[in-house]
């Protein structure tokens, strides 16, 4: 590239890349001899299997399961050896870009972005105040670490309005899981592979993955004559091939094939009842609801026999330990935080909870998710829906409507940190939109998303392999591992990691100083000579003087503490007082590991042993007593009965009196489980088709004899339309559909460019075809598992 600007098919004009030595920059020790395995992990799902690497320049050149890793022996899935193609292809960012009056990107300095873009929202945040601004993102798959300090630029701004991709599938989840155990950030992991008899929910985890050594655990249960395993699903999943039991529930009908497998427990008097005296609170309540269910009719409209119902209830109910995983399949479906609860229902009134075996409470090593308040009790509502927070989180379904509004106290700008709502929020036209609505917009990303491309400012952050990160999913039990990665290759282009960008915008904003040397001197002299005690005490000294850099901590540990660290490892200064509040709460589950000390020596080790290793570091251990007290009761049980889901099962009932059996939707007569999981698709980490073995064009799923009715042939481009919009797709004749149902996956749509430098798009945008109305009435969660379309000839 010339320095005279050289134009590229993104719309970007180039500027000489400068490779600059910026302070905290995670670059010098990837330096290191190529050729050599590293250690490092995949985080294409919650597992994050360790990985080793042999690098060839900025290529993975091998990938290889880890076979020294505690956590996952060895374990590899197809989609983690391609993670190569995440970290180079096409559209990966070098250099900070500022859109212009055309329209395209312009390649800009940081020293000038950062201002820039401070002296904007400093302008709106005067005027309109903090309500005027929205997060979206904070810590990609498995990209944590850097998430951390966005809390400092929320801070600075003043916005309580956090968005996430989590808020658009798990928010019912953690709705329910706050009414029955106490707090929305108490999780119930399942048991899967300690569990006799296991019933899996909306979720194929062969292609998704999800649990520990996943195709090693549903093996065992294919092979062994003692255990069993029924999967739920509408299709018949490579899961589902696997099952001793296969409930093939009609596509939205979840929550009638759920309430009749718990009525025939309750009617049968197969409850745990000790469990339930000992344990919860308003079991009565709740097994009058289900006494009076009309099986028969529930039956009928879950498309799943009743004899099929009654043995899974009573092998369930009868089984020495049983558990439930479930996901998105019921999670973004009709009756979505209904379905959630009656998932938990059913492995709490058996008594398989908190015990081996059965769901149990995990800690969590630092908080992914708060606990928010209902309105009525305090909590934050936006000013435009009037939307509740759950988990601290807001749904990206209402995000739009606050943006494209007449409303004074609408959202002006934005700020989006490793996530692509134009492409995964439902509605991609009205995200499009809300994009032109917004005052300022601002994209901090590792590559060029469609989001990125609809944004004012993208701010390029360093891969995850090249720098330090982490994944704070630390549900293993007993043992939990945490795992921080070291990086493997060196920073492509002018990149920085996350924490610099946070701490250069909180600094332009005028919040904090540029420096504090004092801090940073004395963290030096601390880690030097491991005394251990003068930097926590400086820093309390310092955060008394000036309490109002309290809401900052974050971005000061990283630039004093960070730069006492290791090389490389600045970025994991937020570790520190993580581990401190980690060791607090569970010192004897932490000690339990061989990590040694007491109070603050204790959290300070578990610090030093965390930045030490390039392996997963054991946290704790647990014991199944241990999760009692994870509870947040008062009284330490779990509340079974919730008001708003007893108004559902009676909604419920209504329905079964009024629900025809079959769709009589003449104009969209399909109905659409968008996002299915398949063997090559993963989010949108991967951008390129390039990485797929199969299914490069993602196909639609529709069953043969569809297929004959509508005229069309396997194989045939056709036209998907719904209410919102249309795509094209590539027919797929497959009886392992329902007929009237078909599918298509996530993780496609995106654009990339070409060897030929054309731009291009890889496969059908399912966020076309979705509606942000069409959802969860409680949550806000869109129901993409059943979407109402057409298919017809292009």
């Amino acid at each position: 590239m010339d320095s005279g600007g050289e134009m590229d098919m993104t719309g970007i004009q180039h500027k000489d890349i400068q490779n600059k030595d910026i302070p905290n920059k995670d670059s010098l020790r990837t330096k290191a001899d190529e050729g050599a395995w590293k250690s490092t992990a995949c985080m294409l799902c919650s597992i994050g299997c360790s990985i080793e690497v042999q690098v060839e320049g900025q290529t993975l050149k091998k990938i290889r399961g880890d076979k020294a890793s505690g956590s996952s022996e060895g374990y590899i899935c197809q989609k983690a050896a391609r993670l190569d193609h995440y970290q180079n292809h096409t559209e990966r960012l070098t250099k900070p870009l500022r859109k212009n009056a055309e329209g395209r990107f312009d390649e800009v300095e940081w020293d000038e972005v950062i201002p820039e873009i401070a002296q904007k929202l400093r302008a709106i945040r005067d005027q309109h105040g903090g309500h005027a601004f929205a997060y979206y993102g904070g810590g990609g798959q498995g990209n944590h670490l850097g998430g951390t300090y966005s809390s400092s630029l929320n801070a600075a701004l003043g916005t309580p309005y956090v968005y996430s991709a989590l808020a658009q599938e798990k928010t019912g989840d953690f709705w329910i899981n706050g009414k029955l155990f106490g707090r929305q950030n108490c999780y119930a992991a399942e048991g899967m592979e300690h569990a006799d008899y296991t019933i899996v929910l909306g979720a194929n985890p062969w292609a998704a993955h999800g649990v520990p050594k996943t195709r090693d655990v549903l093996k065992d249960y294919k092979k062994n004559p003692n255990r069993t395993m029924v999967v739920i699903d509408p299709r018949l999943s490579e899961t589902a091939k696997m099952a001793d039991i296969h409930l093939a529930v009609k596509p939205g009908r979840d929550a009638f094939l759920l309430s009749a497998i718990i009525a025939i427990i309750l009617q049968e008097g197969l409850e745990n009842t000790d469990f339930i005296a000992k344990h919860t609170t308003g079991f009565e309540q709740v097994r009058q609801q289900f006494l009076n269910i009309p099986l028969e009719r529930y039956a009928e409209l879950s498309g799943v026999g009743p004899d099929q119902i009654k043995e899974v209830a009573i092998g369930f109910a009868q089984a020495n330990t049983a558990t439930v995983q479930a996901d998105l399949g019921i999670q973004q479906s009709l009756h979505s935080t209904l379905n959630s609860y009656l998932e938990k229902l059913l492995f709490l009134i058996t008594g398989n909870f908190n015990k081996k075996g059965g769901n149990h409470l995990v800690s969590q090593f630092a908080p992914i998710i708060g606990h928010s308040k209902e309105p009525e009790e305090g909590g934050v509502v936006t000013r435009v829906t009037g939307m509740k927070g759950i988990s601290k989180l807001f749904p990206p379904n209402v995000l739009p409507q606050e943006i494209s509004t007449d409303h004074p106290d609408r959202i002006r700008a934005l700020i989006v940190d490793s996530a692509n709502p134009v492409m995964s929020g439902a509605d991609t036209r009205a995200y499009k939109q809300a994009f032109e609505d917004l005052e300022v917009s601002v994209v901090i990303d590792v590559a060029l998303t469609e989001t990125a491309r609809a944004a004012d400012y993208v701010l390029p952050a360093s891969s995850q392999f090249e720098k330090t990160e982490c994944a704070f999913f630390t549900f293993g039990f007993p043992t939990s591992y945490f795992h921080l990665r070291k990086p493997v290759v060196r920073p492509q282009g002018d990149t920085l990691p996350e924490a610099e960008i946070y701490r250069r915008l909180v600094v332009a904003l005028g919040e904090i100083p540029d420096e504090f040397p004092k801090l940073e001197r004395i963290a030096k002299l601390d880690r030097k000579f491991q005394f251990g005690r003068l930097f926590p005490a400086a820093l309390a000294a310092t955060l008394k003087v000036n309490p109002e850099w309290m809401p900052y901590l974050p971005v000061i540990l990283y630039a004093t503490l960070g730069k006492a660290l290791p090389q490389d490892l600045s970025s994991a200064a937020t570790l520190w007082g993580v581990c401190q509040f980690y060791a607090g709460r569970f010192s004897d589950q932490v000690a339990a590991t061989g990590v040694e000390g007491k109070g603050y020596t204790l959290g300070n080790n578990l610090f030093n042993k965390i930045l030490a290793s390039d392996k997963p570091v054991p946290l704790a251990t647990f014991d199944y007593q241990d999760t009692w007290k994870m509870m947040k009761t008062k009284d330490k049980k779990v509340h079974l009965y919730i008001s708003e889901m007893d108004d559902a099962l009676d909604q419920l009932k209504q329905e079964a009196q009024e629900l025809a059996e079959e769709s009589n939707n003449e104009a969209y007569p399909f109905i659409l489980m968008a996002g299915e999981r398949r063997s090559y698709n993963a989010n949108q980490i991967f951008r390129t088709p390039d990485w797929r073995k199969t299914d490069k064009d993602g196909g639609m799923r529709i069953h043969p004899k569809d297929l004959v009715l509508l005229g069309l042939d396997d194989g045939q481009q056709a036209i998907c339309r719904s209410e919102t919009g249309k795509v094209e797709v590539s027919l797929m004749s497959d009886d392992s559909v329902q007929r009237g149902m078909v599918t298509l996956p996530h993780g496609y749509g995106m654009l990339y460019t070409d060897a030929s430098g054309e731009l291009k798009q890889n496969g059908p945008a399912i966020n076309e075809l979705t509606s942000m109305n069409h959802c969860d009435p409680i949550a806000k969660t869109p129901y993409h598992k059943h979407v109402n379309v057409a298919i017809e000839s292009v």
